[in-house]
């Protein structure tokens, strides 16, 4: 959420007076009254507080100036958007030491009136971040369809760069190495910009002479560059051998627009596939489009297998770091697959799960998402035997191999490697199936379920305290990992935990209890993904 769009909500009465006023995100917001509140915070927040914790400070104001000032300096390392100080019932204006620390360390500082509360403004942050979110999401899936619909017209290409255009609310043009354009849409950009676009396309394409291909298959798959008002994107769409022409994808866009380059990365796996040399494609590519068409009209994914080529396929989740601005369509060079796609919501936990439950939460995230609300997660079908390393700019979940008939559960496994991921801050977690001699196998299915059932019962009609305690299992009792996870406080999972506990009426502090719990809810597991 823009801070000034929170600034421009009269019913808070906020009031900024200090630090940048332009280009503030606030991802969510975090309530702390600690002298150093760095080991909490996660990035992005707006930090409130009343100040209670500089009546700790002696010395007088020489003292004090100097207090605020490794404050101010503390939240900006530890990655806070803004710092909001709320008025009474400790203090009557913000201190003048405070507002002079936030303008030299580059801090935005808001004055939060006493008449409101911190929980409105915690809300009012979740609401719109949430809101957002939606929209989001929604246009993000109304360009995957419009754009998959366009590339089945007669002149496929021409089709995607109108749909693109007109999604990404930008100019999109296929240029090759010299320059040459070969189709463009939506509004002529400026000489200047279309000159960047030119240099652009050589970078993704040429090979630094005049029209010339590359020779080789290295360089960049896609790269960026930015102009005043103009963010633009090229990305290398069809083979760099010898005699070929390389043609670049090239989109200019709004640079305050991040789902705009989401949706260029969906169309440059589209026009990837549309503009290849209908021989490069061989017959693993007739393989895949005979199989999408047959599951289309019915068929069942075991019956399609056979088409595929491989026997056996890996799901990876993936999600672009906050620092990043890596395509859909660089990841799936790197992956060596064509098989991507946004997974729109986030996989294995419930949307929205403890947002704005208690003072402190992190308002505007959604379950599993992690880098949210920016980010989209993505998913790709890679074959079983090829090898899947880390990639600079994501987060990758990574399940076993597995043929196409269990691809649903390889894809929940995936998607629990990525949270745990996210939640470790590694660039690669892999799901490890259990053994044959694992101790699941010394315990029929039948027993292991109704044991699981019986032992889990007292929580089966709450999916989030399932949820929080799979997770919280899962990452050895770590409460900020599990927070992480989930998209919700700490304070929330200590909550849940300790709730848990009383419905389980056990110690979930003793080893062997843990142990049987996730055994049961391994089972669980096991079943769900039996019936599915």
């Amino acid at each position: 959420m823009p801070l000034t769009e929170l600034l421009a909500r009269t019913d808070l009465g906020l009031r900024q007076i200090a630090g940048p006023r332009e280009g503030v995100a606030i991802h969510w917001v975090h309530t702390s009254e600690m002298a150093d509140p760095v080991p909490y915070l996660l990035g992005g927040e707006m930090l409130l507080t009343a100040g209670m914790h500089l009546a700790e400070v002696t010395g007088g104001a020489p003292a004090l100036e100097s207090y605020l000032d490794g404050y101010a300096a503390r939240t900006v390392a530890a990655g806070a958007a803004a710092l909001g100080f709320g008025i009474a019932p400790v203090h009557d204006t913000v201190p003048a030491a405070l507002v002079a620390a936030c303008d030299r360390h580059g801090l935005p500082l808001v004055e939060v009136p006493a008449g409101t509360p911190f929980t409105a403004v915690e809300s009012a942050v979740w609401q719109a971040v949430t809101e957002a979110r939606h929209r989001e999401l929604t246009r993000l899936s109304e360009a995957q369809r419009a754009l998959a619909a366009a590339a089945a017209r007669p002149d496929p290409a021409a089709a995607v760069l109108r749909a693109l255009s007109r999604h990404v609310r930008g100019w999109t043009a296929l240029l090759a190495p010299d320059g040459t354009e070969h189709g463009s849409s939506g509004p002529r950009p400026v000489d200047a910009v279309r000159a960047a676009a030119g240099r652009l396309a050589q970078v993704v394409g040429g090979d630094g002479g005049a029209g010339g291909a590359r020779e080789g298959a290295g360089g960049p798959s896609s790269a960026t560059d930015a102009l005043p008002g103009v963010q633009l994107s090229a990305y290398a769409l069809t083979g760099r051998g010898p005699g070929r022409q390389a043609l670049a994808l090239v989109v200019a866009v709004d640079p305050h627009d991040p789902p705009a380059h989401t949706i260029a990365g969906v169309a440059a796996v589209l026009l990837s596939l549309i503009t290849g040399p209908a021989g490069d494609r061989g017959p693993a590519a007739t393989g895949h489009a005979a199989a999408l068409v047959r599951l289309l009209v019915g068929a069942r994914p075991a019956e399609v297998a056979p088409l595929l080529g491989a026997p056996l396929w890996t799901v990876v989740h993936a999600e672009r770091r906050r620092e990043t601005t890596g395509a859909a369509a660089s990841l799936a060079t790197a992956l060596g697959t064509p098989l991507i796609a946004p997974a729109l919501t986030a996989g294995g936990t419930e949307p929205g799960a403890g947002a704005a439950e208690t003072e402190g939460t992190r308002a505007g995230t959604t379950a599993g998402a992690g880098a949210l609300p920016a980010a989209v997660t993505l998913r790709a079908l890679v074959p079983g035997d090829r090898e899947i390393t880390a990639q600079p700019g994501w987060t990758l979940g990574v399940s076993a191999p597995a043929p196409v008939e269990e691809l649903p559960a390889a894809d929940r496994h995936a998607a629990t490697a990525l949270r745990r991921a996210l939640a470790q801050h590694a660039p690669l977690v892999r799901h490890r199936a259990p053994g044959p001699h694992g101790i699941a196998s010394l315990v029929t299915a039948d027993d292991a379920r109704r044991h699981a059932r019986a032992l889990l019962a007292p929580l089966a009609d709450s999916p989030s305290l399932l949820t929080t305690l799979h997770n919280w299992l899962s990452l050895h009792g770590n409460w900020d990992r599990t927070a992480t996870s989930l998209g919700i406080h700490r304070n929330t999972v200590r909550q849940r935990i300790s709730r848990i506990a009383t419905l389980l009426d056990t110690d979930l502090d003793d080893a062997d209890v843990r142990m049987e719990l996730w055994f049961a809810l391994r089972s669980l597991d096991r079943d769900t993904a039996a019936h599915r």
